[in-house]
């Protein structure tokens, strides 16, 4: 009897063990596949478009929102989208000709959305190198979110900080949002609704 016991255990140790050795690798090879096909995607797009096409703003502070706008108003034609409330309150030149470069998502929820919101709208628009637009504290969090939500699709950034007083993100806010952002490319959800219980 305890040999049948023996036997039993040992097979479902077996079992465990190929189970575990599978995930390791599927996870592995996922990983390898984005680390790889992601930064050759991002080579191929700044090759195509060594200059930026448009640009994102990402909202939330008026003096980023404002330094957005007038970094859109030098550099025409670019159209800029920003997740803004504070826009009525610049005083934007002749509408026919700045305002619809300027486009309010109001999609956004927070910083992974404001990225998963657009990239359907810049792929349909062919951008494969925007400007990136937010705080210097902020700005990490900012570029890993972009290097696989807008890396995955070929949409490459160059980054322009905004100086702030405030201290660099934490590496906490830093991987969960890259954990959504890994959420969203294989399921399509951001997991915007749960980000406030973590």
């Amino acid at each position: 009897m305890s040999r049948v016991k023996t036997t039993s255990s040992s097979k479902n140790q077996r079992f465990q063990y190929k189970r575990y050795r599978f995930v390791c690798l599927s996870t592995a090879a996922v990983l390898f596949v984005l680390f790889g096909i992601i930064p050759l995607r991002l080579a191929i797009a700044l090759e195509r478009s060594p200059l930026p096409q448009a640009i994102i703003a990402l909202g939330g502070d008026p003096r980023r929102e404002s330094f957005a706008v007038d970094f859109a108003l030098r550099h025409p034609p670019l159209e800029i989208w920003i997740s803004s409330p504070y826009l009525k309150a610049f005083n934007l030149p002749d509408p026919s000709s700045s305002r619809s470069r300027i486009h309010i998502d109001r999609r956004a929820v927070d910083t992974v959305t404001n990225f998963t919101s657009l990239v359907a709208d810049f792929k349909q628009r062919y951008f494969q190198h925007v400007y990136l637009i937010t705080s210097d504290f902020h700005m990490a969090r900012a570029k890993a979110i972009a290097f696989f939500v807008f890396g995955s699709q070929g949409i490459a950034v160059t980054p322009i900080s905004v100086p702030s007083n405030q201290q660099p993100e934490s590496w906490f806010h830093i991987s969960r949002d890259v954990c959504r952002t890994w959420l969203w490319m294989f399921t399509g959800r951001t997991g915007a609704s749960l980000k406030s219980e973590i």
